[in-house]
């Protein structure tokens, strides 16, 4: 959790806080691709990108 607060200090402190939405969205998307890897569903997901 330090790590999350540390990122949110370091955008607020750089006036960045727009990109926090495209770094959470790129999480996002990154973690569904991770826990979609070895399931069925993989080959339906992979065609949404």
């Amino acid at each position: 959790m330090s790590f999350l607060k540390e990122l949110y200090e370091f955008f607020k402190a750089r006036k960045k806080l727009w990109l926090m939405p495209i770094v959470i969205l790129m999480v996002l998307i990154g973690g569904i691709l991770l826990i979609a890897k070895g399931s069925v569903l993989a080959p339906f997901i992979y065609t949404l990108f």
